[in-house]
């Protein structure tokens, strides 16, 4: 690791924008705060974007898909082969995500980081990091060339978002067995155990929530150490996990807003915010997921998310979901008269 990028400055965002919206907004014909937090997350964005009207038309969703070893441990309820096949369904518009997208016209952009049924699919961006990562239980879930490589794909999916002009990125994963490396790298962070923080994931019973728990306490304990975050990404983690750690820090390097989706992509969160603090100003989180372990990472991010939906779907569809909220707050803040407009009379001093 030569060149550690994602220790480099986040931008700073820009006060005077901030305190133009919340001059704006005290004019708008409404009292003050009766948009609750619509009303909060105006000068946020303003801030961010360094403008006095934020504005989220031009949304970039990318979707970082990638297998994971610990899948041969029986700790999905499905197949593995589904990653490989949810590839092809995101790419010909048939997945949640991908609809969505539609709807919100934003580009849809997909990384097949290493799947373990290698295909090569027209419209998915091929990075070829290995047929998924190896199995934490036994091992290293990757090198530490292949974690780096994973960031850097992220990295590049903002960089290419950034030159389309977007004002929001979205960032969702694909890959089965994600869930219990979520839940592993978010135990070996807050220092919790599995029966905390593992959920059901794809729909596992009570049974198969307690193997699941066995599983990520066995790779806990081959891995026990005094490890920094770089590193337990490098044990438990998965590529998708890194590349969106890699994509949430260039963000904010770069000074784009990223609106970040459920549990994983929330650890995946967590690890930017470890390995670069200055990039939590620069990340929005859309809702709450129904996975348990979600609460307390959200709460390890001082993170208070738009919608409480109980979603568990991923993909980047829940923040998806948030954007029209997004949009509309913008359109309150840009379209509504101010009392001298409106000639309404304001509040007394």
């Amino acid at each position: 690791m030569n060149n550690q990028w994602w220790l480099e400055p986040c931008r700073v965002p820009d006060e005077t924008a901030r305190q133009a919206a919340r001059h704006r907004d005290v004019q708008l014909t409404k009292p003050a705060g009766a948009l609750g937090r619509i009303d909060a997350l105006i000068p946020l964005l303003a801030a961010l974007q360094g403008r006095q009207r934020p504005s989220v038309e031009r949304v970039f969703v990318a979707i970082f898909a990638g297998d994971h070893g610990v899948a041969e441990e029986g700790i999905s309820a499905f197949p593995q082969s589904v990653t490989g096949q949810m590839l092809g369904n995101f790419v010909n518009g048939g997945a949640a995500i991908s609809v969505l997208a539609k709807q919100l016209e934003a580009t849809l952009e997909v990384i097949d980081l290493g799947v373990a049924t290698p295909q090569s699919l027209p419209g998915v961006r091929q990075v070829a990091l290995g047929p998924g990562t190896c199995n934490f239980t036994k091992q290293s879930a990757m090198s530490a060339e292949a974690c780096e490589r994973a960031m850097q794909a992220g990295r590049d999916s903002v960089l290419r978002a950034q030159q389309q002009g977007s004002e929001l990125f979205i960032g969702g994963e694909m890959g089965i067995g994600n869930t219990t490396t979520a839940a592993a790298l978010a135990c070996a962070l807050l220092g919790c155990a599995p029966q905390e923080l593992a959920g059901p994931g794809t729909g596992l019973d009570a049974a198969g929530m307690a193997h699941k728990c066995a599983v990520i306490e066995r790779a806990l304990a081959l891995h026990a150490g005094p490890h920094d975050t770089y590193g337990w990404m490098q044990r438990v983690g998965g590529f998708e996990l890194a590349a969106l750690t890699g994509a949430y820090i260039t963000c904010a390097q770069r000074g784009l807003v990223a609106l970040v989706d459920g549990y994983i992509c929330s650890v995946a969160a967590l690890c930017a915010v470890r390995l670069n603090p200055d990039c939590r100003d620069w990340l929005l989180f859309a809702h709450r997921s129904a996975e348990p372990g979600h609460l307390a990472v959200l709460a390890a991010l001082a993170a208070q998310p738009l919608l409480d939906l109980g979603l568990r779907l991923g993909e980047g569809s829940g923040a998806a979901l948030a954007v029209p909220l997004l949009r509309l707050a913008c359109a309150l803040h840009d379209g509504m008269a101010t009392f001298d407009e409106a000639a309404v009379a304001a509040k007394h001093s």
